[in-house]
């Protein structure tokens, strides 16, 4: 009898909430479990590093009790500066020696000390059949900072299995909902971070992390306005219209927008440089900082593509009775880590 598929549970730990998805494989698609997300104190996790453990495990405990998950299995993804991933051009040899030369020569390329990191790598298409050479997307992450995520939720009995990238788990979620092996420049707006992930022909090409991200603008309107962080929260979505500070807004939309639309320009003008024969279709744009008003029409402008609002959630498989409409709908951009974690499967 055929092993059945098992799925684990995708948890994306960020600075301002944790984001739990269970996904279940059926024959038509992904059917989708269980969802929640639960705010985090201030602090307790920095640049994708965790400050304050025992509160985050506290509030991951409380997430999989309400959501009734019962699964231990699951994965979790890093992000900032305790990962590095780098594309590299090497001589082109066999698997084994490529894996040996990466294990013994990889320090070269990355800012760690090799003792100091886990170590992965996937070779990329040949551009020419004829290439004397092979590249390489080579991933480094801080064994210090993995470990002390794996050991909090170990002590709360839950089992991780899988440790991606952000960008990598968001490409994986693109891919699998849209059905598309396109070129597509990925965009992920998280409270403090900005994933970038430019899939060329299937293939991750460039990705990056950049230190910004939409609690910069709340914190903003917060202090220029003198609201609290909740309104400030709401003036940011279009929710609260404040007719008689619209100048005001305005202004602070824009210089911090223009900021994070600059960040894209550049790993955009980066990939056109180096594929001039290979034009982006389309930018996917993701996060809850996607939901900010109007940044989508505003990145559209600045970059001449063509910007996709992606809800992973919108083509899956729901349950009306289970599940609000309406929450899906306002939950589902913050998921797209979460759930491209959650489609995996467990290797054991």
């Amino acid at each position: 009898m055929a092993k059945k598929d098992h799925l684990i549970v995708g948890v994306d730990i960020g600075s301002y909430a944790v984001k739990v998805c269970q996904l279940h494989k059926t024959n038509h698609g992904y059917k989708l479990g269980a969802i929640g997300s639960a705010t985090i104190t201030p602090g307790a996790v920095e640049d994708g590093v965790l400050q304050n453990p025992d509160e985050v495990a506290k509030t991951i405990s409380e997430l999989f009790k309400n959501l009734k998950i019962k699964s231990k299995k699951i994965g979790i993804s890093i992000s900032g500066y305790s990962v590095i991933v780098k594309k590299v051009s090497l001589e082109k040899m066999d698997d084994n020696s490529l894996i040996e030369y990466i294990k013994n020569e990889a320090e070269q390329y990355i800012p760690f000390d090799v003792d100091d990191v886990y170590l992965d790598f996937q070779k990329l298409p040949q551009k020419r059949d004829n290439s004397e050479r092979v590249e390489v997307m080579l991933v480094a992450a801080k064994k210090e900072i993995v470990d002390d995520y794996i050991k909090m939720l170990n002590e709360i009995k839950l089992d991780v299995v899988l440790v991606d990238v952000d960008g990598f788990a968001l490409e994986n979620i693109w891919e699998s909902v849209s059905g598309k092996i396109e070129n597509v420049a990925l965009v992920d707006i998280g409270a403090s971070k900005m994933n970038i992930n430019i899939i060329s022909d299937g293939i991750s090409v460039l990705a990056r992390d950049i230190v910004v991200g939409s609690e910069q603008l709340t914190e903003q309107i917060s202090n220029i306005l003198d609201v609290d962080y909740a309104q400030a929260e709401k003036i940011k979505l279009g929710i609260d219209n404040i007719e008689d500070k619209k100048s005001e807004i305005t202004n602070i939309f824009n210089q911090t927008c223009t900021q994070w639309v600059l960040e894209i320009k550049k790993a955009i003008d980066l990939y056109a440089a180096n594929n001039p024969e290979k034009p982006l279709q389309s930018l996917v744009l993701s996060g809850g900082g996607s939901k900010v008003n109007g940044l989508a029409q505003y990145i559209e402008e600045e970059t001449s593509l063509k910007v996709i609002s992606f809800n992973p959630l919108s083509t899956m498989i729901v349950e009306n009775k289970k599940f609000d409409s309406s929450y899906l709908e306002m939950i589902g951009p913050e998921m797209a880590i979460a759930s491209g974690i959650a489609i995996r499967k467990s290797p054991f």
